[in-house]
């Protein structure tokens, strides 16, 4: 019997330096696909798998990301007074609890399994989510939702995985599989941002995980790695080596790069294209310019 996920840690202290010159007042992790900041579909996707606890990672900065959690009590009024009903219920659907959200400062950029060890006190010795916002899945079923479901069959590590080009596995973690069961696999080991003659596989972590609290105990004892940082997927492969299993999750769904501008422009078209109030006007207009690009050929 699985011990039940209600934490989920979300790992925001990255500058954005890909966005810039937006990001050099605006978090990242606020910016808008359509009319909804990118930590919303992480926050709505972690609650829809029964996270009740939000930790996230900050740095200096940050200060916008804190503030869109508050109440916004004159903005309500405003809404209420002019029967905006809908746009209420919009804004009421991001309210947190008091007490729902702690914030906790990661001081140096010193990676991902770095991130998620500055929150080891709050986490404690329960079993704990991480999403990365950067990482947005379009997915009937949540990601998360699917990989819990997963994850009550098999405990220990369970990481989110999709299949990329051979090319593309150096900007990955991959995984090297035992055991293939189709939607789930068994693995046996982890490599960071391997060479891709030498990566173990075309599949590849991206940012979905629920862990132990055995993982965060190997971070305490974690060397920098890839990149000259704290890697998370060395934490993980080291529960490996201490019998812990860990599974890989081929989720159902589009993963989009919101962390690259390419990525991010992609997710904006797709999410808007799947809106009743958007989908006409913006096909139309995207078919008008794939028009014109012929035209000029």
């Amino acid at each position: 019997m699985t011990r039940k996920v209600t934490k989920a840690i979300f790992p925001v202290a990255g500058m954005g330096t890909r966005f810039l010159p937006a990001t050099k007042s605006v978090p990242k992790e606020i910016m808008t696909l359509v009319d909804r900041p990118l930590v919303q579909y992480a926050i709505d996707e972690a609650r829809a798998a029964g996270i009740k606890e939000f930790i996230f990672v900050t740095s200096r900065g940050k200060g916008a990301l804190e503030d869109y959690f508050d109440n916004a009590p004159m903005l309500e009024q405003e809404l209420r007074s002019k029967g905006k009903t809908e746009l209420l219920k919009i804004l009421k659907s991001t309210d947190m609890e008091s007490g729902a959200i702690a914030y906790i400062r990661q001081h140096k950029a010193l990676g991902l399994g770095h991130a998620v060890w500055c929150a080891r006190r709050l986490i404690a010795n329960e079993p704990f989510a991480v999403l990365l916002p950067d990482d947005v899945i379009a997915a009937e079923t949540p990601c998360l939702q699917q990989m819990m479901e997963a994850y009550a069959e098999t405990g220990g590590n369970m990481v989110a995985a999709m299949e990329v080009p051979p090319e593309r596995a150096s900007s990955y973690g991959v995984l090297d599989v035992s055991e293939d069961m189709g939607s789930i696999v068994s693995v046996k080991g982890m490599v960071e941002k391997p060479k891709a003659e030498e990566a173990p596989s075309n599949l590849a972590v991206i940012g979905r995980y629920i862990l132990s609290p055995s993982v965060l105990r190997n971070l305490n004892q974690m060397r920098q790695g890839a990149g000259g940082e704290i890697q998370l997927t060395d934490a993980i492969a080291k529960d490996i080596e201490n019998s812990v299993p860990v599974h890989g999750y081929r989720f159902r769904g589009q993963r989009f790069d919101c962390g690259s501008k390419a990525g991010f422009l992609q997710a904006t078209v797709a999410f808007a294209l799947a809106r009743d109030d958007l989908r006409d006007e913006l096909s139309r207009y995207l078919r008008e310019m794939v028009q014109l690009d012929k035209a000029a050929e």
